[in-house]
């Protein structure tokens, strides 16, 4: 377990978690990467420990470190500012030969830190944002993008509700990045639909733990669905006005970006009902739940959630290409390193099999997730049912909608 002190020190102490294979390994044969993440925020359970425990994991399974490779593994909080993020990322290529960034669960900080990769030519392993931009105006050569994106999530949750007869829709949205490309994608989809946006509510992100006045903007509007452009603690928050206020049972609620973690926090006699999607489940089949016991190990008061699996399967794929073609011809070009990646499939126990698309997105299935009941639940951590799924090669925005350029990839 990794000491949490160490952990919360951000910019000014990144934890170095060195793993070896056989034998003493030499610096060509070594890969960096690092975890930048929260640890101490807002987002500390959708990522945190637990993603850098799949990280560690994602290490231990790829195999590379019985073939004499070692792996070193640095640890850093972005502690939500860009600043501070894009410093430690151009700090850890500059002076500490990181190979491979992954995570950085914002978009702000992420988008940011795709030109220093892109410009240092390293390997941007995107687990963490949600912006779908990181496959459109802001998509990379150097850049694989594995997490849940905000097209998606807009598109089955959205296009769920929409189909059920939630046609005039009011949004209360996080100001930064993720937050407005989540509305931005989920009003296309409303709109095409049929449906209509009535309105929206902007609040400050990070601070913002009263929702109270932003519902009371929403109810005025008189919608059938307050969709939520948020997720983490904003989102139960923001649920649990909804509850005290009595507001569910008139009117549709759309967390357009939750995660179990946010389920379980608010358990299900508050969450019951409430529809999300997600690419990881961890009762889904035997390999996702035998995952999911080796990280119960090292966290065992917090499941693993998509973005967590996702920072596992970026990894897992970045080391197995790593292994395949060399670690000094992989240190040598990040952009190298990404066309490789792209040209193996994908197999990994928390997606199984898929593909990495031209321009970089990893084309893994979405499932359409709904709350149990309480009387449902057979556990503290069975929470969900599947009631819908998408192949990968459907769930995500396709190329010719994109404004990603995939001549240079």
């Amino acid at each position: 377990m990794i000491n949490r002190r160490q952990l919360l020190g951000g910019a000014t102490a990144a934890t170095v978690l060195s793993m070896t294979g056989i034998g003493r390994a030499q610096d060509n044969k070594t890969i960096r990467i690092g975890v930048l993440l929260d640890l101490s925020g807002p987002y500390r359970d959708t990522g945190g420990e637990t993603a850098v425990a799949c990280a560690r994991q994602a290490v231990k399974d790829s195999g590379i470190l019985g073939r004499g490779f070692n792996v070193e593994v640095l640890v850093a909080d972005h502690q939500q500012k860009t600043d501070v993020g894009v410093g430690i990322v151009r700090k850890w290529i500059d002076q500490d030969g990181v190979d491979a960034v992954t995570e950085i669960n914002n978009s702000a900080i992420a988008l940011g830190a795709v030109d220093v990769i892109k410009a240092k030519d390293k390997v941007f392993l995107a687990s963490g944002p949600a912006s779908a931009d990181f496959t459109g105006k802001a998509c990379s050569p150097n850049t694989v993008h594995w997490a849940l994106d905000t097209y998606c999530r807009a598109k089955s949750t959205g296009g769920a509700i929409l189909k059920n007869g939630g046609d005039s829709w009011y949004f209360v949205t996080a100001n930064y990045a993720f937050g407005q490309s989540l509305q931005a994608m989920a009003t296309d989809v409303i709109t095409h639909g049929g449906g209509k946006v009535l309105g929206s509510s902007v609040y400050p992100f990070p601070g913002t733990t009263d929702f109270s006045s932003f519902l009371l903007s929403a109810t005025s509007s008189n919608p059938k669905v307050i969709a939520f452009a948020n997720t983490a603690g904003d989102l139960i928050n923001s649920v649990k006005s909804v509850k005290e206020f009595g507001l569910d049972k008139s009117i549709t609620i759309a967390a357009l970006a939750g995660f179990i973690t946010e389920v379980h926090a608010l358990g299900l006699e508050t969450a019951q009902g409430l529809t999300l999607t997600e690419t990881f489940y961890w009762d889904r089949n035997d390999r996702t739940r035998a995952f999911t016991d080796e990280i119960k190990r090292e966290t065992p008061k917090n499941y693993p959630n998509s973005e967590h699996a996702a920072t596992y399967a970026s990894v897992f794929h970045y080391l197995k290409t790593v292994a395949e073609m060399g670690a000094t011809e992989a240190k040598v070009s990040g952009r190298n390193a990404v066309r490789a990646m792209k040209k193996m499939p994908t197999d990994d126990d928390c997606f199984g099999k898929g593909r990495i698309r031209e321009d970089g997105r990893a084309l893994i299935a979405t499932y359409l997730l709904q709350a149990k009941s309480p009387s449902e639940s057979k556990g503290e951590w069975d929470l969900f049912k599947i009631i819908a799924e998408t192949p990968g090669e459907q769930a995500f925005r396709s190329l010719d909608q994109n404004l990603c350029s995939t001549s240079e990839m």
